[in-house]
């Protein structure tokens, strides 16, 4: 039995075609109107409704037969030629190409979305098979890496060759855990539950992952320019990300080299950028493009003993946030890693401590510094707009971040 699926175009259509039909039959002189309008209609109707086979070639043996038999009324009656009846076969066959197109246009949409659907669950699939993976591995990690550390602290000083051998796996399972960390975290970052949002001011929290930074490596830790701005964001997360960014930088310099930390706002406060910029080896141009993709780190940089997915985990955290992670670097000269966030609204990010003058609009960076473990820099390492913080052993650092300066007036103004 033939289903067909009415509805109120094709009643419409079917009401149309038969008073052409009937404009055939009356007026015989000028059958060629009605005729025409028949297959143009029935053309532009398939166009909206796109049949299965059975259906159009019922409906185009009838068309066919229809305006044939009523053609042949009129050559019957002397008010055509018999070579009139040669326009149902030719309308039939463009009928019949426009079909095959629009079924070939159709049987592509069809396969590109199953294999869309199928890209769709496979990701999917990816994505629980990370989190599970990760969740897995947590624990027994955790138990290993505690039993390691235990028999690493009894072999501690003892001179025995195994206490190289037990450090070199504490090592190698904190390094493992970090990457289910982080693992874990890239395959969570679609989740909408991902983020728990607060409002955050960027300068006291810049602030507090600089004390925290400061002991892990002899650089020389200095503020930039310090914009007062909050931004919705999760604290947990971001700081994940700028560790991220931090642990990249001081695994890509050398002692004594700059890594200063900034934060600008836009002209219209509609963006905020958190800035990390280092004066170590830089990037190759050639790895820029792929910087922040999963398992990517530098072939020449560092030691090589970074898990590959920590750039990939700041460009999650900042696309979650609805912001991006952008690079710039220069061989030999250092680079400049970027986290772009929205922000909800201006603030006086922190009190000015007593004896700090903030300048309009500018957080007190030499201030902060100084309000930091360390105490002030000496005078002269402080970049322009900036403090210097140094570490516990302090070098002569160069300039911090060549391009700083530069890149406020380029940033400043302008938001992506």
């Amino acid at each position: 039995m033939l289903r067909w699926p009415f509805a109120w175009v094709d009643i419409a259509w079917v009401a149309f075609s038969l008073a052409n039909l009937v404009a055939i039959v009356i007026f015989s002189h000028w059958e060629t109107v009605p005729f025409h309008f028949i297959w143009i209609s029935l053309t532009l109707l398939y166009g909206f409704r796109v049949w299965s086979i059975r259906p159009t070639l019922w409906v185009l043996a009838l068309v066919m037969a229809t305006t044939f038999a009523a053609i042949s009324w009129d050559v019957f009656h002397g008010a055509q030629s018999v070579d009139e009846l040669n326009e149902v076969p030719l309308m039939a066959a463009m009928f019949g190409m426009m079909v095959w197109h629009a079924q070939r246009r159709l049987a592509a949409y069809r396969e590109s979305a199953r294999v869309s659907a199928e890209n769709a669950r496979l990701l999917a699939t990816q994505r629980r098979f990370l989190q599970d993976a990760s969740h897995q591995l947590r624990t027994p990690i955790t138990i290993a890496l505690g039993h390691a550390e235990l028999l690493a602290s009894e072999l501690a000083g003892s001179g025995r060759p195994e206490e190289h051998d037990i450090g070199v796996v504490v090592g190698e399972l904190a390094r493992l855990r970090r990457l289910g960390e982080r693992l874990l975290m890239i395959a969570a970052a679609e989740d909408p539950e991902f983020l728990s949002p607060q409002p955050v001011a960027l300068v006291r929290f810049t602030m507090d992952v600089l004390r925290k930074w400061m002991p892990t490596a002899v650089r020389s830790w200095q503020l930039g320019r310090l914009d007062p701005v909050i931004v919705e964001a999760d604290r947990e997360r971001l700081g994940l990300a700028v560790d991220a960014l931090l642990e990249n930088a001081i695994r890509h310099t050398r002692d004594g080299d700059v890594i200063q930390l900034s934060v600008l706002s836009a002209s219209d406060g509609s963006a905020a950028r958190m800035i990390i910029t280092d004066t170590g080896a830089g990037i190759p141009l050639a790895e820029q493009d792929h910087i922040f993709d999963r398992f990517r780190s530098g072939s020449d940089l560092g030691d090589g003993r970074g898990t590959g997915l920590g750039l990939a985990l700041v460009r999650a955290v900042a696309r979650a946030h609805g912001g991006e992670a952008l690079v710039r670097s220069t061989p030999g000269q250092g680079s400049e890693f970027e986290l772009v966030l929205p922000v909800t609204g201006p603030a006086a990010d922190i009190a000015p401590a007593a004896g700090m003058a903030s300048p309009a609009g500018t957080a007190p960076a030499a201030g902060l510094a100084a309000a930091l473990p360390g105490g002030p820099g000496k005078p002269g390492d402080a970049g322009p707009g900036g403090g210097t913080v140094p570490a516990s052993a302090p070098s002569h650092p160069r300039q911090p971040g060549q391009g700083q300066t530069a890149l406020e007036g380029k940033w400043r103004g302008r938001t992506r």
